[in-house]
């Protein structure tokens, strides 16, 4: 783990960084529709109180953020055959480009992985990023994740 890398807790504050970042080409890409984004992070502490947001930190600069919540909570339905008891999901992205490309989303990934696993029902973690999104794919498995071919999926077991 890289040291000075931590997450913190959401402010708003943060919010500012957030608009930022959804808007840079290589974070567009991937994150479709910035302003229910925004929504739904501006409304972290009512509907979508379920979810855990994180600035990600480095040497006291912002530098990213990332989310995981209780995959049965989101009312999504990707996860194929995996259990939905004790299975969280992630998201996460590096907002500053000086950092994209140099290991720093794997250590974002580990941080989530270690929030998560303070949890006590937590079992699993299922991501599915974009297959053409070589770059989130290749994060997590470097984070230890698994492609499970049967689901089309990304799985960390906790447990």
């Amino acid at each position: 783990m890289r040291e000075g890398l931590s997450l913190r807790i959401f402010q708003d504050s943060d919010l500012e960084y957030m608009k930022d970042w959804l808007y840079q080409d290589y974070v567009a890409k991937w994150y479709e529709h910035p302003l229910s984004w925004i929504s739904e992070i501006a409304h972290r502490k009512d509907v979508y109180s379920w979810i855990h947001h994180f600035i990600v930190v480095y040497q006291g600069l912002p530098i990213g953020f990332c989310q995981y919540y209780e995959y049965r909570q989101s009312g999504e339905d990707w996860h194929g055959n995996v259990e939905l008891e004790g299975t969280y999901s992630i998201d996460y992205l590096l907002g500053d480009r000086n950092y994209l490309g140099k290991g720093y989303g794997t250590d974002m990934v580990y941080l989530l992985i270690n929030e998560i696993s303070k949890q006590d029902r937590a079992i699993r973690i299922i991501v599915k990023p974009e297959e053409e999104n070589k770059a989130s794919c290749n994060t997590l498995l470097s984070a230890g994740f698994t492609y499970e071919t049967e689901s089309d999926l990304y799985l960390f077991c906790l447990k």
